[in-house]
Order: structure tokens, then C-alpha cells, then sequence
């Protein structure tokens, strides 16, 4: 069996981890390693037994790519790594967008998606993963699939962040904090003039997202700004401002539980900032309204075994109990 593969991003001499373990590009360790272990299950020696030449070919498999990748992809330092070339290669990628060919169905579906392309690439991905290395004779073709799904994704993503660039300054100067009525595109071009081709800081690259997300917010984008909030932890794991954000934007959708995880965090990281301050305001008004409210529909006493069940679960992270 060959492993040589020449579509998607191995076609651009970069290994793709994802594409051989079935996961997206903005997979985290656990769903990494859950997917790991299924795929380490279903190429395990004893499924194949019977079968000589399909064992040989599930162990070589197994021990030329899905191990290496999850390896690559497991330790802190490798995966931080390995997110940084993808960033940087979605740039490469975005600025010679005319030399890009992509040939599966999927791929060329993706690049019509424009600003929904969050949505179409876990969809088509879902399908696309659905049964990985159930047949091994088509498992090097699926992962080519996969990886031209993750080259277009990358594109999409690169190409956001080359237009985001061009109407506003990430990180502004001294001058432009005097004088905030300064054209954004001015700033901009400015901004790109003097730093040349120097390489953008992790912060300036967070804030990139963080500044769509809070776009999206304001729209009541709700999904879309928690992608662009995920890609932005995907780079800092633990940038308070990002998890700040994505607690107020699981407010909107009145997700309780998630928002006070990723408020929590924010607190954690940095309890003075101010963006994070106003989140955990919005959080902790949120629960003590939605508890005053809930104690007046129960006659002033406590929820009990009576309370609504629908209601029960939705809280129970905020009060430390759980009604069964």
C-alpha cells in the first residue's frame, strides 16, 4: 500500500494531522484523542485477524500515519507548532488564491460558501468522517479529500484575516490612540508601511478574531462569533479577553453553563481587565435576575423536586446540585 499523497495541503510539502486522524483544524486534545482512540480500536491487530494481508495493512497504517500524527498532535509544544504553520500557510495560500486547484466535490462546495464557511466545512467534514478507515483500501484517498477540505478551509480563513487587515490597525500606534477619527483604512496602510513584513505577535492575532466575534455579537451572530472566538483560543488557550468574549456570546444564546466556564477563565487569567470585568457583571446580573425570577414562580421558596424539570438541568451548574 502506497502512502504518497498529492492532493489537499500535502500536495504543499505539509503534513496534514488532521486529515489523518478525522478530525477538523479546530478540533481540541480531547476530541484529538477520543478520535485517536477510536481509529486505534478499529485498526487494532485483533479486528483483522482472519484477514493476513488486511492486518498488515491496518498495522502499517497505524504505525506510518495515525500514530506519528497523533503524536504531532498530543504534546503541547508540536501542536502549538503545527497551528502556527497552518496559520501562516492559510495566508500563503489566500494571497496566490488564483494558483489554488481543488478537484473533489467537497472542496469546490466549500470554496462557494463565502461567509458561511464555518457551517459548510463541520458539515461536509461530518460526512466525510463519518466511516474513516472502515474500508482501508480507500483510506488514503479519504484523507486526500479530507486534506483539500482543510487547504480550502485554511484559504478561506487566510484570506478573512488578509481583508480584516485591510480596513483596520490590529495594534495601534501611540498616534492613532490621540487621534481615534483617523480613517481605519489610513491606519491601516500606515500601520503595514512601517512594520514591512514583520511577523504578527500572538496577541495582534488573536485580536483579529476577537474583533470579528464581536462584530458577529453585535449582529446576534451568535455561532459565527464562537468560531471565530474558538480559532482565537485555538492560538492562545488562555487569553482572557478571548474567553471573556465567548462567555458574553454564550450569554446571548443563553448557554449559562458555557458562559460561566469561559468566564470563569477570563477571571482567572486576568480579573482586572475590563472587558473581562463587564462579562462577569453581565453573568452574575444574568443568574440573579434568572434566580429572583425563579423564586417568585415557586411562591418565594427554593426550587425543590417540583421544579419544572426543564429548569432543573439548565441550572444545576450555577447552584451545585442536580435533581434526579
Amino acid at each position: 500500500m502506497s502512502f504518497e499523497i498529492k492532493q489537499g495541503l500535502f500536495k504543499h510539502n505539509l503534513t496534514d494531522h488532521h486529515a489523518v486522524l478525522g478530525v477538523s483544524l479546530d478540533a481540541d486534545p480531547k476530541q484529538i484523542r477520543l478520535q485517536y482512540l477510536k481509529i486505534a480500536q478499529k485498526l487494532h491487530p485483533d479486528k483483522c485477524r482472519a484477514d493476513k494481508a488486511k492486518m498488515e495493512a491496518a498495522g502499517k497504517i497505524l504505525s506510518k500515519l495515525v500514530n506519528p500524527a497523533y503524536e504531532q498532535l498530543s504534546r503541547q509544544d508540536t501542536f502549538a507548532e503545527h497551528q502556527l504553520i497552518l496559520t501562516q500557510m492559510g495566508k500563503r495560500l489566500a494571497e496566490n488564491r488564483d494558483k489554488v486547484k481543488v478537484y473533489s466535490p467537497a472542496a469546490k462546495e466549500l470554496l462557494k460558501a463565502k461567509d458561511n464557511a464555518e457551517l459548510v466545512y463541520h458539515k461536509l467534514l461530518k460526512k466525510l468522517t463519518a466511516n474513516r478507515y472502515q474500508s482501508l483500501e480507500r483510506a488514503i484517498e479519504e484523507i486526500a479529500v479530507h486534506s483539500e477540505l482543510n487547504l480550502v478551509y485554511l484559504m478561506l480563513q487566510g484570506d478573512r484575516q488578509i481583508n480584516r487587515s485591510n480596513v483596520s490597525t490590529i495594534e495601534p500606534t501611540p498616534s492613532t490612540q490621540e487621534k481615534p477619527t483617523k480613517s481605519p483604512v489610513n491606519s491601516a496602510s500606515a500601520s503595514l508601511n512601517n512594520t514591512a513584513k514583520a511577523e504578527p505577535t500572538t496577541e495582534s492575532r488573536v485580536a483579529v478574531f476577537v474583533e470579528r466575534s464581536q462584530q458577529y455579537i453585535s449582529k446576534g451572530e451568535y455561532d459565527r462569533a464562537i468560531q471565530e472566538l474558538k480559532d482565537a483560543l485555538r492560538i492562545d488557550p488562555n487569553n482572557a479577553v478571548a474567553h471573556a468574549v465567548m462567555g458574553n456570546a454564550y450569554l446571548r444564546k443563553r448557554q449559562l453553563t458555557m458562559a460561566k466556564v469561559h468566564i470563569s477563565k477570563a477571571c482567572k487569567a486576568a480579573p482586572h481587565n475590563p472587558t473581562v470585568v463587564a462579562s462577569k457583571k453581565a453573568l452574575d446580573k444574568l443568574i440573579k435576575t434568572t434566580s429572583a425570577s425563579k423564586a417568585t414562580n415557586t411562591g418565594g421558596k427554593k426550587s425543590d423536586k417540583n421544579t419544572n424539570p426543564g429548569n432543573s438541568g439548565f441550572f444545576s451548574g450555577f447552584f451545585g446540585s442536580k435533581k434526579k
